[in-house]
This record gives structure tokens, sequence and C-alpha cells, in this order.
């Protein structure tokens, strides 16, 4: 017996389905699949969050200095006239940032590995380039997801039977983060 199910796709087709619902699940909380594919996506998503969970405190906070462009009311950079050029203006500023210690760090590779990138758009801006954000997952997941997990083992996502799709028959489920 194998120890997958196939789903009717060649191997490559298969993990980019399977990332693909992943990311989706990871993202949004939710996602609406078939059983076979909902325990599959299931099996890769635990691993991940337990993942999450074992290193989501594992970092150091570090005080860097920074250069920032200065910027006027609009948001457009300020520039000065120097030696007949053009040159922007810089406040240097003082940032906290997590620096990942190098468990965490394998562990944000192994997910990046599986995720998929996403890019979020605004719903007023939609159809434009302009104000699109790429959002990090793995980032989400140490931050928003593992700390929801800290004291469960296991179990962190519920499948819920939905009934027939009406095409072929199949039977939807509703694959959520607990």
């Amino acid at each position: 017996m194998a120890g997958y199910r196939k789903l009717g796709r060649t191997s490559d087709q298969r993990k980019a389905l399977i990332r693909n619902q992943v990311t989706a699940l990871l993202y949004n909380g939710k996602i609406v699949t078939t059983e076979a594919k909902a325990k599959e996506v299931r099996k890769v998503a635990e691993g991940l969050i337990a993942m999450a969970v074992r290193e989501k405190d594992n970092y150091e906070e570090v005080t860097v200095k920074a250069k920032v462009a200065r910027k006027d009311k609009d948001g457009k950079r300020i520039k000065e006239v120097v030696n007949g050029k053009k040159v922007s203006l810089y406040d240097e500023v003082e940032k906290t940032i997590k620096k990942d210690l190098p468990s965490r760090l394998h562990a944000r590779h192994q997910m990046n590995r599986v995720l998929y990138p996403v890019k979020y758009v605004p719903t007023e801006n939609a159809g434009r380039k302009k104000n699109t954000k790429m959002v990090d997952v793995a980032n989400k997941l140490f931050d928003e997801i593992a700390p929801k997990y800290v004291g469960r083992n296991g179990g962190y996502t519920r499948i819920v039977k939905l009934g027939q799709r009406k095409g072929d028959g199949a039977l939807e489920v509703l694959l959520e983060l607990v």
C-alpha cells in the first residue's frame, strides 16, 4: 500500500497542488476541497505548524542603525541639489529587528520550500500593480498561527464534511485551522 494518495496526477502536478493548497490554508485559515486532497494537505500543513510551534521563540532581538529616505507629506523623497546633482536626503534611524537563531532559520528555509509566495492586493486597487505587497507566510506561521497552538500536541486542523459536489459527486470538505 502506498504511503500517500496519488490524486490522479503526475508527481510534479501533485506536489504543486499540495503546495498551493497548503499555502492557501495557512494564508486564509480555511479552504474547500475534496476529502482525499484535504487529507493529504492536512499532513503537510500540520507538519509546518508543528515546526513553527517548536521554533516560535527561537530568535534574538537586535538593534541596528538604518538609513531611511526623508519624505514629504505626500510620501515622496525630499531631494537637495549638491554640486549640480539632485541627491536624496537620509535620516539615520535605530530599528529593532528579530534575528533568527540557526534552528529557526533552518525551519524557515524548510517552510519556504513548501510555501508559495503570496501577493496581497488591496480591494480598492484591484487590477493595479501599485500598492501590492508580498506576504511572508512563514512569518505569519511564526507570529500569528504558532502562538495559538503552544499548549496543543497536534490536531491543528479540522475537516468538516460539506456534502457531494454537483458536477462529479466528489465528497467536498472544509479544511480549516482549529
